[in-house]
């Protein structure tokens, strides 16, 4: 069996139990394949199983008032089945994504790693961000003497190459790297753009898991969701629902703007952030803070249930890389309108999976009228989904290690 060690500064824990969502079920999807044994008629002759340790670095603040002081709490091991998650803390001077974070990442997990690597020898890290992991993942793997494989997923590549401090850092990672791994071919092109062999660059999309986003029906679950969510749904009133982490760059200013041109549309933005205040005022504005409801941030078996009982999921960022909630919408069987970019191409296909627009008001809301005026069946979106799903993903990712290990990745 051999051992990867995951480095990833977004992972779940008990205080934010939907960060890093993606990378977790990606890590649990391997470590479930390799033990297993039903699974191996589906893999390559050959695939090895993998144990799998997970160092998910902690910044604290000198001072760690609110959810610092709970993060500061968490315990240092923990143990999931068959996945162990370290758990170091690391003084964080400034918020994250600055230029000493991947230093001061490294710095408190290097030693970490060599205890792991000297209990159980490490074969090969996997850095699940561009920034700042990747940078910390080429000093562990470097310290280590193991290869290195890179994931970038959009906003960890592009919101950094950019950066004069980061752009040499991400870089040099990237050299270092034997492999890297993306969710879509636009942000391997974009990769590509800056200097990145296309050769070493593998597109693995995300899974899905079609048990939790399925369709269901709409009428009982509006009902059911008026007291948990404190918001009135009208059967016969669209709803529309924005999943996201509240900020400018996921625009959920202008998909508030467009449900006010949509007749009687409710509008449920799920998701926290610096952007609330804001939103919330707009929607006073607009005089529509009775028909916008702030969920927070939902159980992760409850945005399933919010999803079926929407008509349309709207996202208004343009996204570089692979959003998770295209497909776990569409699983639902809840056609998106999104922004149109590469790719977001790559999974609204057709008008049944739903529309992509201009990242403005007026398009924006114009896609989700044609969208409500001839909607899909909802059996017909969510077949769109049977080619996702988390088995694959993970087949897909360990034959990839399985190559760098052998010494030819591409």
């Amino acid at each position: 069996m051999k051992h990867l060690l995951v480095i990833s500064t977004r992972y779940p824990n008990d205080v934010a139990p939907l960060s890093g969502i993606a990378v977790a079920r990606s890590v649990t999807a391997m470590a479930k394949m390799s033990a297993d044994q039903g699974t191996r008629r589906t893999r390559p002759d050959g695939a090895s199983d993998w144990r799998i340790s997970v160092i998910n670095p902690i910044g604290l603040p000198a001072l760690s008032p609110g959810l610092y002081r709970e993060l500061s709490r968490l315990d240092g091991i923990e143990r999931d089945g068959d996945i162990t998650t370290f758990r170091p803390r690391h003084t964080q001077i400034a918020k994250p994504g600055t230029r000493r974070d991947a230093a001061a990442i490294a710095s408190s997990a290097v030693s970490l790693a060599k205890e792991i690597h000297a209990n159980v020898p490490v074969d090969l890290v996997s850095a699940e961000h561009a920034f700042p992991d990747g940078p910390a993942g080429a000093q562990i793997a470097g310290t280590l003497g193991v290869p290195l494989v890179i994931s970038a997923r959009g906003r960890d590549f592009v919101g950094f190459v950019e950066k004069d401090f980061a752009r040499a850092q991400i870089m040099d990672a990237f050299d270092q790297a034997s492999a890297a791994m993306v969710p879509s071919q636009a942000l391997k092109r974009v990769m590509a753009s800056h200097g990145i062999s296309p050769q070493r660059i593998t597109v693995i999309q995300p899974g899905l898991d079609r048990d939790r986003f399925r369709p269901l029906d709409h009428t009982r679950l509006r009902a059911q969701l008026v007291e948990p969510l404190g918001f009135a749904m009208p059967d016969n009133a669209p709803l529309l629902v924005c999943v996201g982490t509240l900020t400018e760059h996921n625009g959920q200013d202008l998909a508030i703007a467009a449900s006010a041109q949509v007749e009687g549309a409710r509008l449920i933005l799920v998701g926290e952030g610096e952007d609330e205040r804001h939103l919330r005022e707009l929607s006073d504005d607009l005089g529509l803070s009775d028909r916008i409801h702030f969920a927070g941030s939902l159980d992760h078996d409850m945005l399933p249930l919010v999803l079926s009982a929407a008509d349309a999921m709207v996202l208004a960022c343009a996204i570089e890389g692979f959003a998770n909630v295209w497909i776990e919408a569409i699983g639902c069987g809840t056609p998106v309108v999104a922004i149109d970019t590469p790719a977001a191409r790559e999974v609204i296909e057709n008008d049944t999976a739903g529309r992509l627009v201009k990242r403005d008001t007026d398009s924006i809301a114009a896609g989700l009228n044609a969208l409500l005026n001839d909607p899909p069946l909802q059996r017909d979106v969510a077949a769109l989904a049977t080619r996702f799903g988390w088995e694959r993903h993970a087949a897909e990712r360990m034959a990839l290690y399985d190559r760098v290990l052998a010494g030819s990745p591409h």
